[in-house]
């Protein structure tokens, strides 16, 4: 059985355990680009630009 977007959309079990505990994938996320960007500024202009070329932009937070 496969279930449709709509059904995909509704995860209650997820849902309250956001609301007990926090949504632990966005604050990982969060963290993974804070981390990201702080790595760039530490490093030289030319590596930056080279890391950003290899990894691509930072995931954005999704809001929630």
């Amino acid at each position: 059985m496969t279930r449709t977007p709509a059904e995909n959309d509704h995860l209650p079990i997820y849902e309250d355990l956001v609301r007990e505990r926090g949504d632990v994938v966005a604050e990982a996320q969060m963290a993974a680009a804070h981390t990201q960007n702080q790595a760039a500024e530490l490093l030289s202009d030319e590596d930056a630009a080279h890391w950003n070329r290899q990894q691509g932009p930072p995931p954005r937070p999704q809001a929630g």
